[in-house]
């Protein structure tokens, strides 16, 4: 049955510009009125208030950042007739997800089937506020929506590095929520505290009865926490401690052994405890991806071993939970899928640049398994997010996710490989993901970050759209030059014979002195990179955004880091330069010239101390926004480590002018004076 609202307003001035929405509906038509949005307020707090308290808390708190409740106690409105409202249940309609959204000059009509239905509507309602005339007003508006993807999920690594805190968790849980994801997974290794061994998650971890409440506090918003708790391969963290090294494959390694019936004593009561502690849940991930060590220990590598293991590890699960694997030994050996149960969704996770990712999904499709597509954010080992590569894999793999029987969604990946990635950048990729998933129609890139902006930020301010713009951009720089500033589309068509593309944070984070860097980059290129990263940070020195503010502080952090990296790889010339200057001089006792040289190369290796000394702070306070402290110490040790490097050089250099020149009339070779042979 569809349920509907229906509240009589006051007409004001007509609207003419469409808000950006993400994701975008199916069918919008767009009137020649408007409504206040304080008033609609009040009839949807009578209407939904009691059936929908956690959407409508969503929906006022974003109006009220706006400032789009200000006159809310100066309003007069007829409250809505209630009306009894579904428990969320699943229905066939309901799984499609329809709804019918309809504000005129006098009503506010929203028609769906079901919970999740009304939420989606109650989501879109919430992104449709204008500033209009000095007031806040909702256009009138007919919007026809329902997903193309039944599944949208968010993958999470919270295994290496990064992990939430329980609020920043719910944090993510309600943002996720508001962009139409309706499933949350957290990638787990080493992280549930199993009472047998509490030791394997610390320092940091969640018990059965935390991930209950995680699981319990995102159903309230319509997101299903699926566990991805990893069964065969990446278990070393598990392995490493001496009581669980005898399940091991190689010794102290990080696969499980198949052929040692400990692996399943050990497996058997983890994944009960999981999944009742997450209960109900349509799907559990099992993991099981890059088994490389299947076959090099006491274990056959065998189709039939990966396949049992497989379906001893999904006998575990609940009746009616779907175990879901990764896919990529299934692309080694196809004749898995004969071997497992049928049941399994395979989720096929591809991040390279490729012109279709079909020749994976087909064979899964044709032997009559469910597969979900899994693109990725881009954003490991990087300062920020990938944004070129990231909207690259999520269009063409939602393209083709779209066009193959059997697809059941998205599972949109987030990795953090090098322990430091920051998830409050991940959010341009996430949004563009969701709005992928959703609709029908591809994402238009042209203008999506003044989309996203005016969706996330709440504001039609150009500084954000144009610092997006210019992260992405500056990430292309650092790319090989025949694949920089590509769209999409084109990122997908890279050719395979492309130097590689060096991850920003192993250029951050190399020797800015070593040879192998000093010549990769172009003084142009470098100084285009940090006028573009210094723009960044003057537009969004002071700024403060309505909604997630905290995201615009990591895009201010990343433009500081990508500054300071053009800096230090032009250092790494500098002060070479200057040195090499003072060794040709050598030969003149007390040279003016010598003595300057060598100053300034001994100041060049300050500064790069004093940069990094400067961000340290700036990111310690970024990742204690979201994450445990533990993880925070392990990043630490780098800036700690580089500042070290840095007063050494100098050191050295000091040492050189006031020892080997001023005693003794010699200089020793760059690398003599470095240490290196």
């Amino acid at each position: 049955m569809f349920l509907t609202a229906a509240l009589l307003l006051a007409t004001t001035g007509s609207i003419s510009a469409a808000p950006a929405l993400v994701p975008q509906p199916a069918s919008v038509k767009y009137g020649n009125c408007s409504i206040p949005s304080a008033k609609a307020f009040l009839g949807l707090q009578a209407a939904f208030g009691r059936n929908e308290p956690d959407a409508l808390e969503l929906l006022r708190n974003r109006w009220s950042a706006l400032g789009a409740l200000q006159d809310l106690r100066a309003s007069r409105l007829r409250p809505l007739p209630r009306f009894p409202h579904g428990d969320g249940a699943s229905t066939k309609n309901d799984a499609e997800g329809k709804y019918h959204l309809i504000v005129t000059a006098r009503s506010l009509q929203i028609a769906a089937p079901g919970g999740e239905s009304v939420f989606d509507a109650l989501m879109t309602l919430a992104q449709l506020p204008e500033r209009r005339n000095g007031r806040w007003v909702l256009p009138c508006v007919d919007i026809i929506d329902a997903p193309a993807m039944r599944w949208r999920i968010v993958s999470d690594d919270v295994s290496r590095g990064p992990f939430p805190t329980m609020a920043y968790a719910k944090a993510r849980i309600r943002t996720l929520a508001s962009l139409k994801i309706n499933g949350w997974s957290p990638y787990m290794e080493q992280v549930v505290v199993d009472p047998r061994a509490p030791y394997v998650a610390s320092p940091n971890g969640w018990t059965p009865a935390q991930l209950h409440e995680l699981a319990s506090y995102a159903r309230r918003f319509y997101v299903t926490l699926i566990p991805e708790q990893q069964t065969f391969a990446h278990m070393h963290e598990t392995l490493k401690w001496e009581t669980f090294a005898p399940l091991a494959e190689l010794p102290h390694g990080y696969l499980l052994a198949e052929s040692d019936p400990r692996t399943y004593e050990y497996l058997a009561p983890l994944i009960r405890s999981i999944a009742a502690a997450t209960a109900p849940i349509p799907f559990f991930h099992l993991g099981a991806d890059e088994p490389v060590d299947l076959g090099r220990g006491r274990t056959p590598r065998t189709a039939q071993a990966f396949a049992t293991h497989i379906t001893r590890v999904a006998g575990f699960l609940p009746r009616g939970v779907r175990p879901m694997i990764w896919d990529d030994a299934i692309q080694q050996d196809p004749t898995i899928l004969s071997l497992i149960p049928h049941d399994t969704v395979v989720v096929a996770f591809h991040y390279g640049a490729e012109a279709t990712y079909r020749r994976y999904l087909d064979p899964i499709a044709t032997a009559g398994f469910s597969s979900m597509i899994a693109p990725g954010a881009a954003n490991w080992n990087e300062i920020y997010p990938d944004l070129t590569a990231a909207y690259g894999n999520v269009a063409r793999f939602a393209a083709d996710g779209r066009a193959v029987r059997g697809t059941l969604g998205m599972f949109m990946t987030v990795w953090h490989d090098d322990g430091e990635s920051l998830y409050e950048a991940t959010w341009p990729a996430l949004a563009y993901a969701a709005a992928s998933a959703w609709q029908k129609q591809p994402v238009d890139g042209v203008g999506w970050h003044r989309r996203f902006a005016a969706a996330f930020f709440g504001t039609t301010d150009d500084r954000y759209a144009d610092a997006l713009d210019r992260l992405r951009a500056m990430r292309d720089l650092l790319r090989p030059p025949q694949t920089r500033g590509r769209t999409p589309d084109q990122a997908m068509e890279t050719p395979t014979h492309a130097p590689p593309s060096d991850p920003p944070d192993y250029l951050f984070w190399h020797d800015p002195f070593a040879p192998e860097l000093t010549d990769r980059f172009t003084d142009a290129s470098l100084s285009a990179l940090r006028t573009s990263a210094e723009a960044v940070l003057t537009e969004l020195w002071n700024a403060r955004p309505p909604l997630h503010p905290q995201a615009v502080a990591v895009m201010r952090l990343a433009a500081l880091r990508y500054d300071q990296l053009g800096r230090r790889l032009q250092i790494g010339r500098e002060a070479r330069a200057y040195y090499d200057d003072a060794v040709a001089g050598a030969a003149e006792k007390n040279s003016t010239r010598v003595y300057r040289s060598l100053g300034v190369a001994k100041y060049l290796c300050w500064e790069l101390r004093d940069a990094l000394t400067s961000i340290a702070p700036r990111y310690a306070a970024a990742w204690r926004y979201e994450s445990t402290e533990p993880g925070l110490r392990r990043v630490l040790v780098r800036y700690a480590a580089a500042e070290a490097d840095a007063q050494r050089c100098a050191d050295r250099i000091d040492t050189v002018m006031r020892e080997d020149y001023l005693r003794h009339g010699t200089i020793p070779s760059w690398d003599a004076m470095r240490g290196r042979p």
